[in-house]
């Protein structure tokens, strides 16, 4: 058995879903991170073993992704696997054939299935009817194969501390996958978390409750609060995402701005942590500056000309680590692929 995968499938991850950060205990969460990092050291090397030849993954996108989709497909190929992508146009899945169906009928065809969209219960009923491994790509509720890439990069920026010894906060908008997802892995790993956000934009009430029975036993420090200062007091990373997700109309800016714009991520914010070496992340896609459609039309709806959630002074700055971040989506999806399937 090859060395790199020989300590991962002693925890069993062969065939696994996952659906949500939950869905592993913190040593399977660790076990991928590790992988990751030895995947990544091996791909610099020119070393990387091919452990995926002849696998097939069907990756299947409801919603629009640059790091996701590419993530997977040079995972797949740098292990020997191949891929098919299926946007809303490829796939008469919810539309001529029921989510059950698709799923029985890929599972004759794939040896696992990725899936990116909105509803959670959707790929839910995938892994439910699906013979082969599910990954959720991103779903209103969680975003897991981000977590692996940031939890990896805070260890690479945290020089070897234990997850007992990372602290981060989260500013913005908290209720979907970002605020979510940090809220959970940080509770699982044993972390210090901390989410700021206004309180209805704040997790609900049954994910902080999940976060509080996870802490009860790794010991993870959990702050949720609207006060940005007391969450950002110490960190030593400052996280944060678009104010207005994928699906929600352009109206809705205006007053998004105003409710967050306390948790913006400016120069001052970073200066609140107290750390001279705390650092940026972002998962991407962000709006720092007017450089894209959307966000020149924010700027002209709003006036704010210098980024959105984050400043491009911050964005663009040696604190931020957001294209560290973005590579190891890569390193990390592949220590799932290899995980489950190898």
């Amino acid at each position: 058995m090859n060395p790199l995968v020989a300590d991962v499938q002693a925890f069993g991850l062969q065939g696994r879903d996952f659906l949500k950060e939950s869905d592993f205990t913190a040593a399977e969460f660790t076990s991928l991170i590790e992988l990751a990092s030895a995947l990544k050291s091996a791909k610099r090397a020119g070393s990387e073993p091919l452990l995926l030849s002849g696998k097939n993954i069907a990756l299947i996108f409801e919603k629009s992704s640059t790091r996701t989709r590419c993530a997977f497909e040079v995972a797949a190929a740098d292990q020997g696997a191949n891929t098919t992508y299926l946007d809303p146009q490829s796939s008469q899945l919810g539309h001529k054939e029921s989510v059950a169906d698709t799923a029985r009928v890929l599972s004759r065809f794939y040896d696992a299935i990725e899936f990116r969209g909105a509803a959670h219960a959707l790929v839910e009923e995938l892994a439910e009817h699906a013979d082969v491994p599910v990954y959720n790509g991103l779903t209103d509720t969680w975003h897991p194969t981000q977590m692996l890439a940031d939890f990896l990069t805070m260890a690479e920026h945290a020089d070897g501390e234990d997850w007992a010894d990372i602290s981060y906060c989260y500013l913005g908008d908290a209720r979907y996958n970002m605020g979510n997802s940090l809220l959970i892995a940080g509770a699982l790993l044993g972390a210090d978390v901390r989410i700021a956000a206004p309180a209805e934009l704040q997790p609900t009430e049954a994910i902080q409750a999940l976060a509080t029975e996870l802490a009860t036993e790794s010991g993870a420090r959990i702050t949720i609060t609207d006060d940005p200062a007391k969450a950002l007091a110490g960190a030593q990373f400052v996280h944060t995402d678009v104010w207005v997700s994928m699906g929600e109309p352009a109206e809705v800016w205006r007053d998004r701005t105003t409710v967050l714009g306390p948790y913006r991520v400016d120069a001052n914010a970073m200066a609140a942590t107290g750390r001279s070496d705390a650092k940026f992340m972002h998962c991407l896609p962000a709006y720092h500056d007017t450089h894209t459609v959307v966000g020149a039309q924010i700027a002209e709806l709003t006036g704010m000309t210098d980024g959105i959630e984050v400043s491009d002074e911050v964005f663009s700055s040696t604190a931020s680590i957001v294209w560290d971040q973005a590579e190891n989506r890569l390193h990390t999806i592949k220590a799932l692929l290899v995980a489950t399937l190898a």
